[in-house]
C-alpha cells in the first residue's frame, strides 16, 4: 500500500470484508518487508493490534472496536504465516481495561485464537523523546516489531473528533493521561506518534458516535478503511465530518513534525473491489458539542470526566433545563484548589456546589444538576457516592 493510497469497503460481514481489504492493501507484503528490515523471520517477528477500547461499552454503541475486525486481521495474518500477534490497550482514565476486554468480546477472541491481550493499565513505562517532547510510553510498545492502529472513526467532546493519531493515547500510563489533558491534548497527540510508530491503520467505520468518543448515539456505515499514513486518515476522517484540517489542530502539529501527510488533493481514495461503482454516504453533521459549550468552564478536563459530564447536559437542554441554569458548569483540572459555584468532579471539590468523583458518572451528573436546577437547595460540596 502507497502512504498516499486510502482504502474503503462497505458490507455487514465486518470479519470477511477485513480480511478482504487487507488482501487488496497488501498488508502480508508490508510486514514482511519490516521483517525483512528487521531481518527477523515470520515465527518471530512480533505484530501488535492496537484497538480503541476506551470504556467497556458494546461496539454496537459507536464508541469501542468491533471485535469481529480485529478478528479478520488475525486470521488474514495467521493465514499468510504470522504468529506472534498481540492485542494492546488502555482504556480511558476513570474505567478498567480489563472490565472493557470482558464487556466487548475482547477476552473471547484472545481465547479463540490464541493471541494475548496486553493490558496498558497494569504495564510499566518509561521516558521517551519525542521530537522534542518527553512523553511517559508504555514499555510493552517497544517489543512491538509492526504496530497496526485499530480505532473507531468517530466525535470527541474536545477535539471534533478521534481516529488513528488520538488513538495511540492508550498506549500510555494513566498519569500521561492527565498529562495530556494539561497541556491541552493537540500537541502532545501530534509527539506522541513521533515516539510510537504505527505501521498501518484498519479504521472501524462501522457505526461511530458522531458526537462522543464514549459512544451512546452510533451513526451506521457499515465500514472500514485503511492507510498506510495516519496522518492522511485522519485527515480524510476529519473532512468526512465536515471538519476543515485546520480544525484539528494535532493533524497540522503532526504534519508540521513529519508524522504524515494532509495533502488529501494528491491522495489516492479508492473503494475495494467489491464496492467499484458504490455511491458512499454522505455523514450528517454534528454540532452537539458545540452548542453545549455555552454553558461549560472547562480548564485541562480529563476525557473521561468531560465525555461522562457533556451527555448530561445534552440530557437536559433536551428536556427544556439547560437553559435554566443560573451559572456555567465548571470541570477540569485546572479548578484543583480553587473556588467557585457551580462544578463537575474533584477537581472543583472546593466548590459552593460540587459533583465529587474522578470521573462521577453521566447519571450522577445529570441528576445533581437536574436537582440544582429546579430546586438549588442542595447541599453545599455535594458528593455523589
Amino acid at each position: 500500500m502507497e502512504r498516499n493510497q486510502i482504502l474503503k469497503i462497505y458490507g455487514t460481514d465486518y470479519l470477511q470484508m477485513t480480511k478482504e481489504i487487507l488482501e487488496e492493501s497488501r498488508l502480508a507484503e508490508m510486514v514482511e518487508e519490516k521483517a525483512n528490515e528487521l531481518g527477523k523471520s515470520k515465527e518471530e517477528l512480533q505484530i501488535g493490534m492496537k484497538p480503541n477500547l476506551v470504556a467497556p461499552s458494546e461496539a454496537s454503541w459507536g464508541g469501542t472496536t468491533h471485535p469481529e475486525v480485529v478478528a479478520g486481521i488475525i486470521e488474514y495474518l495467521q493465514e499468510h504465516g504470522f504468529i506472534r500477534m498481540a492485542m494492546l490497550e488502555g482504556s480511558w482514565v476513570g474505567d478498567k481495561t480489563q472490565e472493557s476486554i470482558e464487556v466487548c468480546g475482547y477476552d473471547r477472541l484472545s481465547e479463540q485464537y490464541g493471541v494475548p491481550f496486553w493490558d496498558m493499565q497494569k504495564d510499566s513505562s518509561h521516558a521517551k523523546n519525542c521530537a522534542g517532547m518527553e512523553l511517559q510510553i508504555c514499555d510493552s510498545v517497544d517489543k512491538i516489531d509492526f504496530l497496526i492502529n485499530v480505532p473507531v472513526l468517530k466525535g470527541h467532546c474536545q477535539t471534533k473528533m478521534t481516529c488513528a493519531l488520538k488513538n495511540l493515547k492508550g498506549l500510555i500510563p494513566n498519569k500521561e493521561k492527565r498529562h495530556f489533558h494539561a497541556m491541552g491534548l493537540h500537541k502532545p497527540i501530534a509527539h506522541l506518534n513521533m515516539g510510537i510508530h504505527q505501521d498501518f491503520v484498519v479504521v472501524d467505520h462501522i457505526c461511530g458516535d458522531l458526537d462522543f468518543e464514549d459512544g451512546g448515539n452510533p451513526t451506521v456505515c457499515n465500514c472500514v478503511m485503511t492507510a498506510a499514513d495516519p496522518v492522511l486518515m485522519d485527515t480524510c476522517a476529519c473532512h468526512m465530518l465536515h471538519y476543515g484540517t485546520r480544525d484539528i489542530d494535532y493533524l497540522v502539529f503532526a504534519e508540521e513534525l513529519g508524522c504524515g501527510s494532509t495533502d488529501l488533493e494528491h491522495a489516492n481514495i479508492q473503494m475495494c473491489s467489491r464496492n467499484i461503482g458504490y455511491k458512499e454516504p454522505e455523514l450528517p453533521k454534528s454540532y452537539k458539542v458545540a452548542a453545549l459549550e455555552d454553558a461549560v468552564e472547562e480548564v485541562e478536563s480529563c476525557s473521561a470526566c468531560y465525555g461522562y459530564f457533556l451527555p448530561a447536559l445534552q440530557r437536559l437542554k433536551e428536556e427544556g433545563l439547560l437553559e435554566k441554569l443560573d451559572t456555567k458548569v465548571c470541570i477540569g483540572q485546572g479548578y484543583r484548589g480553587k473556588h467557585g459555584r457551580l462544578g463537575v468532579g474533584s477537581c472543583t471539590s472546593g466548590f459552593e456546589y460540587s459533583v465529587k468523583g474522578c470521573p462521577p458518572t453521566e447519571e450522577q451528573i445529570y441528576e445533581y444538576l437536574k436537582e440544582y436546577i429546579a430546586k438549588k437547595k442542595l447541599p453545599h460540596r455535594f458528593f455523589c457516592g
